[in-house]
C-alpha cells in the first residue's frame, strides 16, 4: 500500500484506516492538536488518553522508528534502544520528520506511511479502551483501542516510558 502517493496527509491516514479494516472515523477540529494539552482541551479526553506518535531515528540515522506514547510519557531512550537492539537514539528534527514523511509536528500519526516504522506501543496506553491519535494534522484526529492499535501498526508493546 503506496499512502505516500496520497497528497493529502489526512487523506492517506483516513486510507490506511479504511485498507486496514479499522473502523476509527477522522473527525476535524478548528482547534489545534499541536500539543497534549491541546488535544485533551479539543477532543474531551484526559492527557493520558492522548497518543503521542514521536519517530526517531536509530543509529546513523538511515533507519526510524515509531514510538507510540501516553500524553504525559516521555521516552526513555535506553529501553527504547534495548527494544530494538540498536546503539543510538534521536529525536527527529521537524524537517527530518517532514522529508522523511511528509507529516508535520502535532500531525503525526501513527499509521498512513509507506513502510509503517518499527513502533513500540507504551504499555501504558492498554489502561484505557480509547486513545486519541492525530490524523495527519494537527487539526484532525481519531479515537482507536490499544489493541487495534497494536494490530494496525503490527506494533510491540513495550515498557519505553522514564
Amino acid at each position: 500500500m503506496d499512502f505516500e502517493a496520497i497528497a493529502d496527509p489526512v487523506g492517506r491516514v483516513a486510507e490506511f484506516l479504511r485498507q486496514s479494516g479499522c473502523g476509527s472515523k477522522i473527525f476535524h477540529t478548528e482547534d489545534t492538536i499541536f500539543t497534549v494539552d491541546d488535544a485533551s482541551r479539543a477532543v474531551g479526553a484526559p492527557p493520558e488518553e492522548i497518543l503521542k506518535s514521536l519517530l526517531l531515528r536509530l543509529d546513523d540515522g538511515a533507519d526510524w522508528a515509531l514510538a507510540l506514547m501516553s500524553g504525559p510519557n516521555k521516552v526513555h531512550d535506553k529501553k527504547v534502544k534495548r527494544a530494538l537492539a540498536v546503539r543510538k537514539v534521536q529525536f527527529g528534527t521537524a524537517e527530518a520528520v517532514k522529508i522523511f514523511c511528509g507529516f508535520e509536528p502535532g500531525g503525526v500519526p501513527p499509521v498512513g506511511y509507506r513502510a509503517q516504522p518499527r513502533t513500540l506501543i507504551d504499555e501504558d496506553l492498554f489502561k484505557y479502551a480509547t486513545v486519541w491519535a492525530a490524523a495527519g494534522s494537527d487539526h484532525d484526529f481519531f479515537p482507536i483501542s490499544p489493541e487495534e492499535l497494536l494490530r494496525i501498526t503490527s506494533g510491540t508493546k513495550a515498557d519505553i516510558k522514564k
